[in-house]
């Protein structure tokens, strides 16, 4: 029997003619957390919503918590909870109340949500805004009630769809905290984020999928050592066509993002050489992270 909580292979979802699931294919073992990056269009919505049977793939077979889907989704929808990308709670209702109603759809009896309750506000550090009503609460507070909210259940695996957007950091970094902890008590978590320090933080392994395809998969580590494998300088100023002229020679790689140079370099001393002192310029030197492996494979260019 398969120790995998979710399984895509080779799923294909064709919209007016156009693949935008081409041929994907990845599975997230029980306690993982998997990401799954690309940018806007690249089919990720499409993908958790094939997940969760909401839509029907065209090609290919998906399974989530041992349930062929789409035929068994309803059976698999109670071992799971969604984080979806924007916040639909209730405003009529106050925060404890938010979590009672939820557990209704779940068939859960009103004195088990109840037992609940003290312990999901505890985890959503929302315990002084029990009566609260969801319009006095901050963004990060209400993003904490939806994450307690997905919980009612005792779900086996999460699903979160951008989970931290629009959060200020403090917010963001709860989140993170609260995130850990859940996969400290065994939990699998599927996450969508267009932060690479979150994806980093969190992720066991991760997929990146541009046009509905897999173009890279891995741990976060073993992607910025295969696709990168050097340090970065990042120089910002005028001129960055001139300055890739004169600095090319002593980086392995160079690209322009408006006007910023990135040098890619095993060996950083000439380039500081050259910038040393240099008025009207900044740098940084960094080493490799997710999101030059993201850039790298998808473009720094925005794409419409």
């Amino acid at each position: 029997m398969s120790n995998n909580t979710i399984e895509f292979r080779d799923v294909v979802k064709y919209y007016s003619d156009k693949a935008v699931v081409d041929g994907l294919s990845f599975h997230v073992p029980a306690g993982e957390c998997f990401g799954l990056l690309g940018p806007n269009g690249a089919g990720k919505t499409t993908t958790l919503k094939m997940l969760l049977g909401l839509v029907e793939p065209d090609a290919g077979s998906i399974a989530l918590c041992g349930y062929a889907i789409p035929s068994g989704a309803r059976f698999a929808r109670q071992r799971v909870g969604v984080v979806p990308q924007f916040d639909n709670l209730d405003p009529d209702f106050s925060v404890r109340e938010n979590l009672l109603v939820f557990g209704r759809y779940y068939g859960l009896s009103a004195s088990k949500t109840r037992a609940m309750v003290p312990e999901l506000l505890e985890f959503a550090r929302l315990e002084s805004k029990a009566d609260a009503r969801v319009g006095e609460l901050s963004g990060g507070m209400k993003r904490r009630l939806t994450l307690a909210r997905s919980l009612i259940n005792d779900p086996a695996v999460l699903i979160l769809d951008e989970p931290t957007t629009g959060l200020d950091p403090q917010a963001r970094h709860l989140i993170w905290d609260r995130l850990r902890s859940l996969l400290a008590r065994g939990k699998t978590i599927l996450l969508t984020t267009h932060f690479m320090e979150e994806a980093e933080r969190l992720c066991d392994r991760l997929c990146i999928i541009e046009e509905g395809r897999k173009i890279a998969e891995g741990a976060p580590r073993e992607l910025v050592a295969q696709e990168i494998g050097c340090d970065v300088i990042e120089v910002y100023g005028p001129a960055p066509t001139a300055l890739r002229d004169e600095l090319a020679p002593f980086a392995t790689r160079t690209e322009i993002s408006g006007e910023t140079l990135f040098c890619y370099v095993r060996d950083a001393e000439p380039i500081h050489a050259r910038l040393a002192g240099r008025t009207g310029l900044r740098y940084v030197h960094r080493p490799a992270n997710l999101e030059d492996v993201f850039l790298r494979l998808t473009g720094r260019e925005m794409q419409d």
